[in-house]
C-alpha cells in the first residue's frame, strides 16, 4: 500500500512534523531522504531493504555505489540523494 494512504499518523513526514526526528526509526528517517520507493515498493520498506543490507546506516552512508546499487530499487540517483544528505 503506498505510504500516501497510511494514516496520516503513521507517514514519516507527517510523524516529523508531529513529534520531532527523534520518534522516528532509522528506516523512516532513511525513507524521508529517498523520498520515494521504486515499482512496487514503498520508500520505508526501500529504507528496511537498505538497513537490513548495510546494517547500520553508517555502513550505508559509507556504501560505494556499486555496493549501493546492489540492492534492487536504487542506483546513482538515490546513491547521489544521500550521499548530499
Amino acid at each position: 500500500m503506498p505510504i500516501i494512504d497510511w494514516p496520516e499518523a503513521e507517514r514519516p513526514r507527517e510523524k516529523l512534523l508531529r513529534r520531532g526526528a527523534n520518534a522516528l526509526t532509522d528506516a523512516e528517517l532513511l525513507a524521508i531522504f529517498l523520498r520515494t520507493g521504486s515499482k512496487g515498493i514503498t520508500a520505508i520498506d526501500l529504507a528496511y531493504k537498505l538497513l537490513n543490507n548495510f546494517s547500520s546506516l553508517r555502513n550505508l552512508f559509507n556504501a560505494n555505489l556499486e555496493d549501493f546499487s546492489q540492492t534492487k530499487g536504487v542506483g546513482p540517483a538515490k546513491y547521489v540523494q544521500l550521499q548530499a544528505a
